[in-house]
C-alpha cells in the first residue's frame, strides 16, 4: 500500500461512523435594500470610523484630488493600468514609479523607499467599509498596496455594494484578492492601537460619483 492509499484508508475509517453533514442554510441576505446615495453615506461613515481619509467628488475632479493628496510625496508608485488621465497634471515624471507592464516590477526595497501609491479598486462593501482589490491592471500586484506608507485608492460609486454577498458575485475568486478596511492597524496586549505594522499607515479614499 502506498502512502497515499494508507492516508486515504485512515480517513475513510475515521469517517465511517461520522454523522451526515447537515445542509448549510442559505437564508442570509443576498442583496442590499438601500438607495445608492444612502449606501455611499454608510461607506463614508465606516471609512472615517476606521480613520481613513474620504473625499467624495465628481469623476472629473479625481485628477485634482489625487494631486492634492500627493502634494507632500517625494515619489509615488502607480500600477501599469492606472488611468493616465488621473495623472495628467504631473510634470515631474521622476516622481512617478511605474510597476508592471513594460516598466517591469519594482523591488521591495524600491517600494519601501516610495512615499505613496495610487490604485483603482475592484468592488467596495459599504456595510463593512471594505475595499477589495483583485490585481486588475489599475490596481496592480498586492505588494504595491501594502508596502508604501500612504495608499490613495479611487473607488467608483458604481462599484460600491451595500453588503458582502453582492460584492462577491462581482469577483472572480481565482484572482488574488486584497481586502482593505482602513489603514493598517493592530492592538498590543495593553489594547494600545498601533498603525502601520502590516501596511500603509495612511489610507485616503476618493469616491468618484
Amino acid at each position: 500500500m502506498s502512502t497515499r492509499e494508507h492516508i486515504l484508508a485512515a480517513v475513510r475509517t475515521a469517517l465511517k461512523d461520522a454523522p451526515a453533514v447537515p445542509e448549510v442554510p442559505r437564508d442570509y441576505r443576498r442583496d442590499g435594500d438601500q438607495a445608492q446615495g444612502a449606501v455611499i453615506e454608510v461607506l463614508v461613515d465606516r471609512l472615517e470610523d476606521y480613520k481613513a481619509g474620504v473625499t467624495v467628488v465628481a469623476e472629473a475632479q479625481v485628477p485634482d484630488t489625487i494631486r492634492g493628496l500627493l502634494a507632500g510625496a517625494g515619489t509615488y508608485v502607480v500600477p501599469a493600468g492606472l488611468d493616465p488621465a488621473w495623472l495628467g497634471w504631473e510634470t515631474d515624471l521622476a516622481r512617478v514609479k511605474h510597476d508592471g507592464g513594460r516598466h517591469g516590477t519594482l523591488s521591495v526595497t524600491a517600494l519601501d523607499a516610495t512615499d505613496a501609491v495610487v490604485t483603482g479598486s475592484a468592488v467596495t462593501v459599504a456595510e463593512s467599509g471594505t475595499i477589495i482589490l483583485d490585481g486588475s491592471p489599475d490596481q496592480g500586484r498586492r505588494a504595491i498596496s501594502l508596502i508604501p506608507d500612504h495608499h490613495i485608492c479611487v473607488v467608483h460609486s458604481r462599484d460600491i455594494t451595500q453588503i458582502l454577498p453582492e460584492a462577491l458575485r462581482r469577483l472572480d475568486g481565482t484572482r488574488p484578492l486584497t481586502m482593505i478596511s482602513g489603514p493598517s492597524a493592530t492592538s498590543d496586549i495593553e489594547l494600545e492601537r498601533v498603525e502601520g505594522v502590516h501596511g500603509p499607515r495612511r489610507l485616503d479614499v476618493i469616491i468618484a460619483t
